[in-house]
């Protein structure tokens, strides 16, 4: 009877995390070895202020649910030792970020790689995801980028516009200058 109920405890968090991996636009993995807990708990507070969600769950777990969504194998390598994950509900650069950050300042922890929209991502490829600027600054970017050619084209017309204005009070000047002579 016990048996029953730890498998059926067991299948209900698998679930649970499966639902997590679904929701989450990214997950890195990291190995949080060496962390105090004060360091923990900063860093937890820090993720969780940020919309990350911080969490340390036994890998078979995270591996059912990584596999009952058809995520790549490369994964199972990934779980091995101590394991931690930040979920990225909102944003899938913020996790990545902080944990780089964190790693800079500490010398403690290593990130293992990550599931990014799905996709499962070595650990170079979730460091190269955490350099990416902001979310609002490639916003910004791609804006002023689409408004550039824009913004010549009205320089330009306003050259143009200018120099016809000029050419006209020109004319103008010329035909009065001549009809009074």
């Amino acid at each position: 009877m016990a048996n029953i109920q730890n498998i059926e405890l067991k299948a209900a968090k698998v679930a649970q995390v499966q639902e997590k991996l679904q929701r989450a636009k990214s997950v890195i993995l990291f190995d949080y070895r060496g962390l105090t807990v004060a360091e923990a708990t900063n860093l937890r507070a820090e993720m969780r202020s940020a919309g990350v969600e911080y969490v340390v769950l036994k890998n078979g777990i995270v591996q059912r649910a990584a596999q009952a969504l058809g995520l790549d194998e490369t994964i199972s390598e990934m779980l091995k030792g101590p394991s931690a994950f930040a979920f990225g509900y909102e944003d899938a650069v913020i996790p990545a970020r902080i944990l780089k950050d964190f790693i800079k300042k500490s010398r403690k922890c290593a990130i293992k790689g990550g599931i990014v929209e799905s996709k499962v991502q070595s650990a170079e490829a979730v460091n190269q995801l955490a350099d990416l600027p902001p979310r609002e600054v490639l916003i910004a970017r791609l804006l002023g980028s689409m408004m550039s050619p824009i913004s010549g084209l009205a320089v330009v017309l306003d050259q143009i516009s200018k120099k016809l204005n000029d050419n006209n009070a020109q004319s103008a000047q010329q035909q009065t200058t001549e009809e009074g002579a």
